[in-house]
């Protein structure tokens, strides 16, 4: 499913959201896109800015200073690297990337060092233990790269961390925690993660409803993991995972409960904060909860008879990447929302809290009038000439706070990400798109067919 779409962004100017091109570089992939990557990322140590373009045939390096001048640039054949994925970057200390290069059939990943002062590079084989593993996810943090992954047999995770050129392996053992499914049943920790895959969270970047909705949720902090679980309706069961000294701390946070059984559930950390909904057809749970003391900081109740008082936007239910439809009360939301994943997403920026409440499905019925066929998943239209199609949709609505958890009643501006998604869509000429969030803004980088140009565009968050 796509990013969701606000109903303000929707009804905005493309004048309004126009953004800045930064640089842009001539490069011709020959006609195959297909077997084309691009990747941008940030050295948090320098804020060097780089970009990497792999063609079927050749790999560009383009180094840009913090300013987005380019500075050095490295230009060489893909040898080790040919039928391989770019799979992720890493910065060593003396300032130079090192590339990841994985091969499915292989097992293996290939990473490649370059020097751009003398404009060399040096290869190494990493063979992944796919056998008894599976990989959950990969990322970058703080100059280094990491792969998550789950035994299969052992009751454990395991990361490896990349860093100048070394591999350490950390063995992550959660056998000694008990493990509950929906239904209260003992469960193993394999069987929660395989019926409830991970699901990474972007750090410091709003995560979609899509994301959120994941029962299973990691979050990346500096030598530190938080693995939240809320498959139960209950309780949120969170470890903190020290990869320094291996230790892993279990909190649990009980969730809100109302005067019915709940039909879905979730939670959201951010900032040492966990955000609870917990919710059926006929009200709403919303909690705010202090990590470090568990005690609840913010705690709201919402029937379906009531007005969501803490909501900024309107009720929204959205079918894949049309424009959203206001939906006409509490009652007709929480019915939508209790049959769906329910999620809550919390976002920052320079001046509030963005906070996303809502739920994402699919699989329901299309009613079919007059010769038109249109989705109705809330059973607005008459029964007739219904058939079952599986389309993706979601219901919503956003909330502004201060820093202080206060609410307020600003009207919501578009995030960096809905920019991009709206540029995208609306200039089919751009593809390969990758983005990096910098301190205050976003680089989108896509190839340019038309222009044959590799082209970094910045967006920000609000309107220009």
């Amino acid at each position: 499913m796509k990013q969701i779409f606000l109903f303000l962004f929707l009804i905005s100017t493309t004048t309004l959201l126009s953004q800045t091109v930064l640089t842009s570089y001539a490069v011709d992939l020959k006609n195959k896109i297909g077997q084309s990557e691009i990747m941008t990322g940030e050295n948090t140590v320098t804020h060097d800015v780089f970009t990497f373009v792999a063609s079927a045939d050749s790999l560009s390096i383009l180094k840009y200073n913090s300013a987005l001048f380019l500075r050095d640039k490295f230009v060489t054949n893909r040898q080790y690297t040919q039928n391989r994925a770019l799979m992720g970057y890493s910065f060593s200390e003396d300032g130079n990337p090192t590339l990841y290069w994985f091969s499915k059939e292989e097992k293996t990943i290939i990473l490649i060092k370059y020097y751009l002062e003398n404009k060399t590079s040096r290869a190494l084989k990493f063979q992944i233990p796919l056998e008894e593993n599976s990989l959950i996810t990969h990322y970058q943090k703080d100059n280094n790269f990491y792969l998550l992954m789950k035994d299969r047999t052992k009751e454990a995770l395991t990361a490896f961390i990349f860093k100048n050129g070394m591999a350490q392996q950390k063995f992550l053992d959660f056998s000694a925690f008990k493990f509950i499914d929906q239904k209260n049943q003992p469960k193993t920790f394999h069987q929660i993660l395989f019926e409830n895959p991970i699901e990474l969270m972007g750090s410091g970047e709003y995560n979609p409803l899509y994301k959120v909705t994941a029962k299973s949720k990691i979050y990346t902090l500096p030598n530190r993991l938080i693995l939240t679980l809320d498959q139960n309706f209950r309780k949120t069961q969170l470890f903190d995972i020290d990869l320094e000294n291996l230790e892993i701390k279990e909190k649990t946070f009980l969730k809100p409960v109302g005067e019915k059984n709940p039909k879905t559930s979730n939670s959201y950390y951010h900032e040492n904060k966990l955000y609870q909904i917990n919710l059926n057809a006929d009200e709403l749970l919303f909690d705010i909860k202090d990590y470090e003391s568990g005690e609840s900081i913010k705690a709201f109740v919402v029937s379906k008879k009531d007005t969501i008082r803490f909501s900024n936007s309107p009720l929204l239910m959205q079918i894949e990447d049309r424009e959203p439809r206001k939906l006409k009360n509490t009652a007709k939301f929480l019915k939508a929302l209790s049959s769906l994943d329910a999620g809550v997403s919390v976002y920052k920026n320079e001046k509030n809290l963005f906070i996303t409440l809502g739920g994402s499905g699919r699989d329901f019925n299309t009613v079919s009038i007059n010769g038109f066929n249109f989705s109705d998943p809330f059973g607005d239209f008459p029964s007739n000439n219904y058939y079952n199609v599986e389309t993706n949709y979601s219901v919503f609505f956003e909330s502004i706070w201060t820093k202080k958890l206060d609410t307020t009643q600003e009207t919501h501006e578009a995030f960096a990400t809905d920019k991009i998604f709206y540029f995208l869509d609306s200039h089919r000429e751009a593809v390969l798109p990758n983005s990096v969030k910098l301190s205050n803004y976003t680089i989108l980088t896509y190839y340019d067919i038309v222009a044959k140009q590799l082209v970094l565009r910045k967006f920000t968050d609000g309107f220009n």
